[in-house]
Protein backbone atom coordinates (compact mmCIF):
# COMPACT_ATOMS: atom_id res chain seq x y z
CA UNK A 1 0.00 0.00 0.00
CA UNK A 2 1.44 3.63 -1.16
CA UNK A 3 1.67 5.88 1.54
CA UNK A 4 -0.47 8.39 0.01
CA UNK A 5 -3.29 5.42 0.70
CA UNK A 6 -1.97 4.73 3.73
CA UNK A 7 -2.31 8.37 4.94
CA UNK A 8 -5.51 8.99 3.80
CA UNK A 9 -6.86 5.52 5.82
CA UNK A 10 -5.45 7.08 8.75
CA UNK A 11 -7.15 10.18 8.45
CA UNK A 12 -10.51 8.50 7.08
CA UNK A 13 -10.26 5.64 10.78
CA UNK A 14 -9.29 8.38 13.06
CA UNK A 15 -12.44 10.66 11.96
CA UNK A 16 -14.28 7.25 13.03
CA UNK A 17 -12.89 6.68 15.85
CA UNK A 18 -13.65 10.59 17.22
CA UNK A 19 -17.52 9.68 16.98
CA UNK A 20 -17.20 5.90 17.44
CA UNK A 21 -14.96 5.32 20.42
CA UNK A 22 -13.41 2.28 20.59
CA UNK A 23 -13.27 2.02 24.61
CA UNK A 24 -12.27 0.99 27.86
CA UNK A 25 -15.03 2.10 29.54
CA UNK A 26 -16.19 1.97 32.93
CA UNK A 27 -18.89 -0.69 34.36
CA UNK A 28 -21.98 0.10 36.81
CA UNK A 29 -24.36 3.43 35.68
CA UNK A 30 -21.66 6.40 35.08
CA UNK A 31 -23.33 9.80 35.41
CA UNK A 32 -20.70 10.82 33.28
CA UNK A 33 -18.79 10.18 30.28
CA UNK A 34 -15.57 12.12 29.05
CA UNK A 35 -12.95 10.87 26.47
CA UNK A 36 -9.54 10.87 26.50
CA UNK A 37 -7.69 10.75 23.19
CA UNK A 38 -4.56 8.24 22.85
CA UNK A 39 -2.21 9.30 19.59
CA UNK A 40 0.42 7.30 18.55
CA UNK A 41 1.62 5.42 15.53
CA UNK A 42 -0.63 2.16 15.52
CA UNK A 43 0.00 1.16 12.20
CA UNK A 44 3.06 1.58 9.86
CA UNK A 45 6.53 0.67 10.89
CA UNK A 46 6.60 1.82 14.18
CA UNK A 47 3.12 0.87 15.47
CA UNK A 48 5.16 -1.57 18.30
CA UNK A 49 5.85 2.24 20.04
CA UNK A 50 2.20 3.28 20.13
CA UNK A 51 0.76 -0.99 20.65
CA UNK A 52 3.45 -0.94 23.30
CA UNK A 53 2.33 2.04 24.75
CA UNK A 54 -1.49 1.88 24.57
CA UNK A 55 -1.23 -0.99 27.08
CA UNK A 56 0.05 1.49 29.63
CA UNK A 57 -3.52 3.34 29.34
CA UNK A 58 -5.68 0.84 29.04
CA UNK A 59 -3.95 -0.55 32.12
CA UNK A 60 -4.66 2.74 34.26
CA UNK A 61 -8.05 2.79 33.11
CA UNK A 62 -8.74 -1.02 33.97
CA UNK A 63 -7.66 -0.06 37.98
CA UNK A 64 -9.70 3.10 37.29
CA UNK A 65 -12.65 1.25 36.26
CA UNK A 66 -12.31 -1.12 39.44
CA UNK A 67 -13.22 1.78 41.94
CA UNK A 68 -16.54 1.91 40.71
CA UNK A 69 -16.33 5.44 39.07
CA UNK A 70 -19.34 8.03 38.80
CA UNK A 71 -17.63 9.62 35.82
CA UNK A 72 -16.91 7.12 33.25
CA UNK A 73 -13.81 7.44 30.62
CA UNK A 74 -13.46 6.18 27.33
CA UNK A 75 -10.28 6.28 25.16
CA UNK A 76 -10.34 7.75 21.67
CA UNK A 77 -7.67 5.95 19.42
CA UNK A 78 -5.78 8.61 16.80
CA UNK A 79 -3.62 6.31 14.43
CA UNK A 80 -0.60 9.06 13.45
CA UNK A 81 1.99 6.14 12.20
CA UNK A 82 4.62 8.58 13.86
CA UNK A 83 4.47 10.41 10.72
CA UNK A 84 4.18 14.39 11.08
CA UNK A 85 1.89 14.86 8.03
CA UNK A 86 -0.95 11.99 9.20
CA UNK A 87 -0.36 14.13 12.42
CA UNK A 88 -0.99 17.22 11.30
CA UNK A 89 -4.58 16.32 9.07
CA UNK A 90 -5.33 13.85 12.65
CA UNK A 91 -5.63 16.80 15.02
CA UNK A 92 -7.98 19.49 13.66
CA UNK A 93 -10.85 16.73 13.94
CA UNK A 94 -9.81 15.57 17.76
CA UNK A 95 -9.66 19.35 18.57
CA UNK A 96 -12.87 20.03 17.08
CA UNK A 97 -14.45 17.05 19.44
CA UNK A 98 -15.74 18.84 22.49
CA UNK A 99 -16.22 15.67 23.75
CA UNK A 100 -12.84 14.92 24.17
CA UNK A 101 -11.32 16.76 27.22
CA UNK A 102 -7.32 15.41 27.15
CA UNK A 103 -4.94 13.97 24.92
CA UNK A 104 -2.68 11.25 26.03
CA UNK A 105 0.33 11.73 23.46
CA UNK A 106 1.59 12.65 20.93
CA UNK A 107 4.59 9.35 21.41
CA UNK A 108 6.35 11.12 18.48
CA UNK A 109 8.34 14.72 18.77
CA UNK A 110 7.66 15.75 14.82
CA UNK A 111 3.84 14.30 15.28
CA UNK A 112 3.55 16.14 18.40
CA UNK A 113 5.38 19.33 16.55
CA UNK A 114 2.48 19.20 13.40
CA UNK A 115 -0.26 18.94 16.00
CA UNK A 116 0.43 21.19 18.18
CA UNK A 117 -1.36 24.58 16.18
CA UNK A 118 -4.45 22.48 16.02
CA UNK A 119 -4.77 21.79 19.84
CA UNK A 120 -3.57 25.09 21.10
CA UNK A 121 -6.60 26.68 19.29
CA UNK A 122 -8.71 23.67 20.96
CA UNK A 123 -7.44 24.22 24.09
CA UNK A 124 -6.84 21.18 24.65
CA UNK A 125 -4.67 19.59 27.52
CA UNK A 126 -1.88 17.25 25.69
CA UNK A 127 0.68 14.81 28.32
CA UNK A 128 3.13 13.02 26.06
CA UNK A 129 4.64 9.42 27.58
CA UNK A 130 7.26 9.97 24.97
CA UNK A 131 8.09 12.51 22.97
CA UNK A 132 11.46 14.02 23.68
CA UNK A 133 12.65 16.71 21.41
CA UNK A 134 13.91 19.88 23.89
CA UNK A 135 12.10 22.58 21.68
CA UNK A 136 8.85 21.22 22.13
CA UNK A 137 9.07 22.68 25.77
CA UNK A 138 11.92 25.64 25.10
CA UNK A 139 9.69 29.11 25.31
CA UNK A 140 12.32 31.03 22.98
CA UNK A 141 11.16 27.47 20.44
CA UNK A 142 9.52 29.04 17.35
CA UNK A 143 6.66 25.95 17.68
CA UNK A 144 6.70 24.98 21.27
CA UNK A 145 3.65 23.35 23.60
CA UNK A 146 3.41 26.17 25.95
CA UNK A 147 0.31 26.08 27.69
CA UNK A 148 -0.93 22.83 27.05
CA UNK A 149 1.96 20.85 26.45
CA UNK A 150 3.50 18.50 29.18
CA UNK A 151 5.78 15.48 29.14
CA UNK A 152 6.34 12.97 31.85
CA UNK A 153 9.54 11.98 30.41
CA UNK A 154 13.52 13.90 30.22
CA UNK A 155 14.16 15.50 27.24
CA UNK A 156 16.70 15.19 24.42
CA UNK A 157 18.83 17.72 27.30
CA UNK A 158 19.36 14.92 29.49
CA UNK A 159 19.34 11.80 27.24
CA UNK A 160 22.04 12.63 24.33
CA UNK A 161 24.56 13.53 27.41
CA UNK A 162 23.56 9.77 28.89
CA UNK A 163 23.75 7.62 25.58
CA UNK A 164 27.33 9.54 25.18
CA UNK A 165 28.71 8.32 28.57
CA UNK A 166 26.70 4.76 27.63
CA UNK A 167 27.83 4.56 24.28
CA UNK A 168 31.38 4.59 25.29
CA UNK A 169 31.61 3.50 28.94
CA UNK A 170 34.63 1.13 29.19
CA UNK A 171 35.86 1.96 25.73
CA UNK A 172 39.70 3.10 25.97
CA UNK A 173 40.06 5.99 23.92
CA UNK A 174 36.52 6.46 22.22
CA UNK A 175 36.23 7.62 18.92
CA UNK A 176 32.88 7.96 18.25
CA UNK A 177 30.91 8.65 14.71
CA UNK A 178 27.40 10.42 15.25
CA UNK A 179 24.75 9.91 12.60
CA UNK A 180 21.03 11.38 12.90
CA UNK A 181 17.83 10.91 10.25
CA UNK A 182 17.63 14.49 9.71
CA UNK A 183 13.60 13.97 11.49
CA UNK A 184 12.88 16.41 14.12
CA UNK A 185 13.61 13.60 16.81
CA UNK A 186 16.72 12.31 15.62
CA UNK A 187 18.11 15.55 14.53
CA UNK A 188 16.91 16.83 18.15
CA UNK A 189 18.62 14.05 19.77
CA UNK A 190 22.16 14.36 18.03
CA UNK A 191 22.51 17.76 18.91
CA UNK A 192 22.48 17.46 22.30
CA UNK A 193 24.91 14.25 21.91
CA UNK A 194 27.14 16.18 19.82
CA UNK A 195 27.87 18.98 22.18
CA UNK A 196 29.49 15.91 24.94
CA UNK A 197 31.28 14.33 22.34
CA UNK A 198 34.55 16.51 22.87
CA UNK A 199 37.16 17.19 19.95
CA UNK A 200 39.38 14.44 21.20
CA UNK A 201 36.78 12.13 21.08
CA UNK A 202 34.53 13.23 17.30
CA UNK A 203 35.75 10.61 14.40
CA UNK A 204 33.03 12.37 12.92
CA UNK A 205 29.06 12.72 11.53
CA UNK A 206 26.87 12.05 9.26
CA UNK A 207 23.43 12.79 8.45
CA UNK A 208 21.02 9.89 6.67
CA UNK A 209 17.23 10.30 6.06
CA UNK A 210 14.88 8.34 7.33
CA UNK A 211 13.58 4.97 4.81
CA UNK A 212 17.26 5.49 3.39
CA UNK A 213 17.56 1.64 1.91
CA UNK A 214 21.57 1.67 1.21
CA UNK A 215 24.01 2.12 4.03
CA UNK A 216 26.87 1.59 1.99
CA UNK A 217 28.51 4.75 1.60
CA UNK A 218 27.96 5.75 5.45
CA UNK A 219 29.43 2.71 6.31
CA UNK A 220 32.64 3.24 4.52
CA UNK A 221 32.86 6.84 5.85
CA UNK A 222 32.49 4.88 9.85
CA UNK A 223 34.99 2.61 9.06
CA UNK A 224 37.47 5.32 7.25
CA UNK A 225 37.15 7.42 10.12
CA UNK A 226 38.64 4.77 12.54
CA UNK A 227 35.36 5.05 15.34
CA UNK A 228 35.21 2.30 17.63
CA UNK A 229 31.99 3.65 18.83
CA UNK A 230 28.83 4.58 16.48
CA UNK A 231 25.79 6.31 17.87
CA UNK A 232 22.35 6.64 15.87
CA UNK A 233 19.61 9.08 16.66
CA UNK A 234 17.10 7.67 14.85
CA UNK A 235 13.93 4.89 14.78
CA UNK A 236 14.31 1.50 15.17
CA UNK A 237 13.10 0.41 11.38
CA UNK A 238 15.85 2.59 10.12
CA UNK A 239 18.74 1.71 13.10
CA UNK A 240 17.95 -1.88 12.13
CA UNK A 241 19.16 -1.74 8.51
CA UNK A 242 21.91 0.65 9.54
CA UNK A 243 23.60 -1.69 12.27
CA UNK A 244 23.43 -4.92 9.89
CA UNK A 245 24.79 -2.96 7.50
CA UNK A 246 27.85 -1.81 9.84
CA UNK A 247 28.36 -5.91 10.90
CA UNK A 248 27.85 -6.81 7.35
CA UNK A 249 30.77 -3.99 6.37
CA UNK A 250 33.15 -5.43 8.80
CA UNK A 251 32.70 -2.80 12.06
CA UNK A 252 33.37 -4.26 14.83
CA UNK A 253 32.90 -1.32 17.54
CA UNK A 254 30.09 -0.49 19.93
CA UNK A 255 26.38 0.60 18.03
CA UNK A 256 24.42 2.74 20.47
CA UNK A 257 21.45 4.02 19.55
CA UNK A 258 18.17 6.61 21.70
CA UNK A 259 14.76 5.75 22.57
CA UNK A 260 13.59 5.59 19.32
CA UNK A 261 15.85 2.45 18.96
CA UNK A 262 14.43 0.33 21.95
CA UNK A 263 11.76 -1.79 20.33
CA UNK A 264 11.39 -5.15 20.26
CA UNK A 265 11.40 -5.43 16.87
CA UNK A 266 15.14 -3.77 16.46
CA UNK A 267 16.13 -7.45 17.24
CA UNK A 268 14.52 -8.86 15.10
CA UNK A 269 14.91 -6.94 11.83
CA UNK A 270 18.63 -6.21 12.57
CA UNK A 271 19.19 -9.95 13.01
CA UNK A 272 20.30 -11.54 16.21
CA UNK A 273 23.79 -11.40 15.18
CA UNK A 274 23.86 -7.61 14.26
CA UNK A 275 22.06 -6.62 17.16
CA UNK A 276 23.73 -8.11 19.92
CA UNK A 277 25.75 -5.85 22.04
CA UNK A 278 23.67 -2.94 21.09
CA UNK A 279 23.35 -0.34 23.72
CA UNK A 280 20.15 1.72 24.02
CA UNK A 281 18.53 4.38 26.40
CA UNK A 282 15.57 5.69 26.95
CA UNK A 283 13.60 8.33 29.27
CA UNK A 284 11.80 5.12 31.04
CA UNK A 285 12.05 2.47 33.22
CA UNK A 286 10.23 -1.11 32.82
CA UNK A 287 7.02 -1.23 33.98
CA UNK A 288 8.16 -4.30 35.61
CA UNK A 289 10.69 -3.31 37.80
CA UNK A 290 7.92 -0.76 38.99
CA UNK A 291 4.80 -2.59 39.37
CA UNK A 292 3.60 -4.67 42.21
CA UNK A 293 3.51 -8.40 41.57
CA UNK A 294 -0.51 -8.15 41.69
CA UNK A 295 -0.42 -5.57 39.45
CA UNK A 296 1.72 -7.59 36.99
CA UNK A 297 -0.92 -10.17 37.33
CA UNK A 298 -3.79 -8.13 36.35
CA UNK A 299 -1.37 -6.49 33.59
CA UNK A 300 -1.02 -10.25 31.82
CA UNK A 301 -4.39 -11.07 32.22
CA UNK A 302 -5.71 -7.65 30.52
CA UNK A 303 -3.30 -7.57 27.83
CA UNK A 304 -1.83 -11.01 27.50
CA UNK A 305 1.30 -9.89 27.63
CA UNK A 306 3.98 -10.53 30.26
CA UNK A 307 7.10 -8.16 29.50
CA UNK A 308 5.90 -4.83 28.46
CA UNK A 309 7.46 -2.76 26.44
CA UNK A 310 9.22 0.66 25.96
CA UNK A 311 7.48 3.42 27.63
CA UNK A 312 4.41 1.70 29.52
CA UNK A 313 5.61 2.86 32.72
CA UNK A 314 5.23 6.55 31.48
CA UNK A 315 2.00 6.31 29.72
CA UNK A 316 0.60 4.75 32.80
CA UNK A 317 1.47 7.60 34.69
CA UNK A 318 0.29 10.33 31.86
CA UNK A 319 -2.83 8.13 32.04
CA UNK A 320 -3.33 8.41 35.28
CA UNK A 321 -2.68 12.50 35.85
CA UNK A 322 -5.87 13.09 33.83
CA UNK A 323 -7.47 9.95 36.08
CA UNK A 324 -6.39 12.05 39.04
CA UNK A 325 -7.90 15.06 37.55
CA UNK A 326 -11.13 13.90 36.58
CA UNK A 327 -11.19 12.20 40.26
CA UNK A 328 -10.84 15.48 41.37
CA UNK A 329 -13.76 17.13 39.40
CA UNK A 330 -11.80 18.58 36.50
CA UNK A 331 -14.17 17.05 33.66
CA UNK A 332 -13.93 19.65 31.19
CA UNK A 333 -10.75 21.43 29.29
CA UNK A 334 -10.24 24.16 30.66
CA UNK A 335 -10.73 21.90 34.30
CA UNK A 336 -8.11 20.10 32.88
CA UNK A 337 -5.62 22.07 31.97
CA UNK A 338 -5.52 23.64 35.36
CA UNK A 339 -5.18 20.79 37.21
CA UNK A 340 -2.29 19.39 35.71
CA UNK A 341 -0.47 22.82 35.17
CA UNK A 342 -0.92 23.58 39.27
CA UNK A 343 -1.35 19.82 40.23
CA UNK A 344 1.28 17.90 42.00
CA UNK A 345 0.97 13.89 41.07
CA UNK A 346 2.42 10.71 42.01
CA UNK A 347 4.19 7.93 39.42
CA UNK A 348 4.31 4.53 39.80
CA UNK A 349 7.58 4.69 41.24
CA UNK A 350 5.96 6.84 44.36
CA UNK A 351 8.38 9.44 42.27
CA UNK A 352 6.61 13.07 42.49
CA UNK A 353 5.33 14.82 39.49
CA UNK A 354 5.24 18.26 38.82
CA UNK A 355 5.70 20.10 35.95
CA UNK A 356 7.79 23.68 35.47
CA UNK A 357 5.93 26.53 33.18
CA UNK A 358 6.32 25.23 30.27
CA UNK A 359 5.96 20.93 30.51
CA UNK A 360 9.14 19.55 31.62
CA UNK A 361 8.53 17.14 35.36
CA UNK A 362 10.45 19.75 37.65
CA UNK A 363 13.59 18.00 39.00
CA UNK A 364 13.64 15.85 35.75
CA UNK A 365 13.10 11.98 35.20
CA UNK A 366 15.33 8.95 34.68
CA UNK A 367 17.52 7.54 31.70
CA UNK A 368 17.14 3.86 31.59
CA UNK A 369 20.27 1.87 29.83
CA UNK A 370 19.21 -1.15 28.20
CA UNK A 371 20.95 -3.32 25.92
CA UNK A 372 20.36 -6.23 23.56
CA UNK A 373 21.79 -9.60 24.34
CA UNK A 374 20.29 -12.33 22.67
CA UNK A 375 18.11 -10.90 21.10
CA UNK A 376 15.89 -9.60 23.93
CA UNK A 377 16.25 -5.79 25.38
CA UNK A 378 17.96 -6.15 29.01
CA UNK A 379 17.74 -3.14 31.26
CA UNK A 380 20.70 -2.21 32.94
CA UNK A 381 19.75 0.32 35.38
CA UNK A 382 19.92 4.61 34.99
CA UNK A 383 22.28 5.41 32.55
Amino acid sequence: MNKKIQRSLAVASAATLIFGVSAVSSAGAAQKTVYLAFQAPLTGPNALTGQDELTGAKFALSEYNATNPTVKVELVLADDQGDPTVAGSLAPGIASNKTIIGLIGPAYSGATQASLPAYKAGGLAMISMSATRVSLTDKKAPVNGFPIFKRVVANDKFQGPALVRYATKGVTSPKVYLVDDISAYGAGLADYAKKTITAAMSAGKDSVPVNTSDYTSVVAKVKASGANVVIYCGYAPDAAKFVKALRDGGYTGVFASGDGTLKADFPVNAGKAAAEGARLTAADVPFENLATAAQMVAYTKLTGIKVPGTYVTSTYNATNIFLTCIKQGSITRPGIQNCITNGTFKGIAGDTIKFDRYGDIIGGAAVGAFTIKDGKIVYGGVA
